[in-house]
């Protein structure tokens, strides 16, 4: 797999994904971590429903190469470790997840709910007050239609809050939709992407390659 420059944007399917945003009350851009698309294998066919996009504060490359510089791209691809360490890492963090087929709110929010509480009976943390949550989360997207090209729009903050946004044609919005305290839902969600079971394989390969290059960054010649 060829490395991916790490100033570069990605294109998956027809949505590109820039190489930097400002996500909504961000003082500084974000960079793109790593992009790729989520399909399922519906009788041998392969059907591409969404594009994700991750994006990181820049003490993301710091704080990861740590412990991960002089790791090799496959060794970064095949460590649930260094995804969950960039899914609860001490920097903000950016998801984009973008329609390639329509999709209602109802139908996303209810299996990324599943996967959510999957995660935390696997860690063995989930409560009462996530269940809470996650109805709080069934409610903002109930009524919600996305056509092909709009998004949802995952903020998580440093106090782990998560900051949700609707767009409908791949910007940033000027206002949040909401924002839910519980500090684990957002790394939860992220997990859900690109955790040990993550939903898009094809984002954990675009974050390896282009992390990868971030933290080994070839001397100039």
């Amino acid at each position: 797999m060829a490395i991916l420059q790490s100033s570069a944007g990605v294109q998956v399917e027809s949505i590109v994904f820039p190489p930097s945003v400002k996500p909504l009350g961000a003082t500084n851009t974000f960079f793109l971590g790593g992009a790729g698309v989520r399909g399922i294998d519906i009788e041998g066919t392969f059907v591409k429903f969404t594009g994700h996009g991750v994006y990181l504060e820049d003490k993301a490359i710091s704080s990861l190469a740590i412990k991960w510089k002089g790791k090799s791209v496959e060794e970064l691809m095949d460590s649930d470790e260094f995804y969950r360490d960039i899914v609860i890492g001490p920097f903000e963090k950016f998801a984009r997840v973008t329609m390639i087929l329509p999709l209602t709110g109802k139908q996303f929010s209810e299996k990324v709910s599943e996967n959510c509480v999957a995660i935390w009976k696997s860690f063995g943390i989930y409560t009462e007050a996530d269940a809470k949550t996650i109805d709080e989360f069934l409610e903002i997207f109930k009524d919600q239609n996305f056509p092909p090209g709009s998004s949802f729009l995952f903020k998580i903050l440093l106090d782990k809050s998560l900051m949700i946004s609707f767009s409908k044609d791949g910007g940033i919005p000027e206002a949040a939709e909401a924002v839910i305290e519980n500090e684990k839902l957002g790394e939860a969600i992220l997990e859900s992407m690109i955790g040990k079971h993550g939903v898009s394989p094809a984002t954990k390969q675009s974050l390896a390659s282009r992390l990868f290059d971030l933290m080994n960054p070839k001397p100039n010649n």
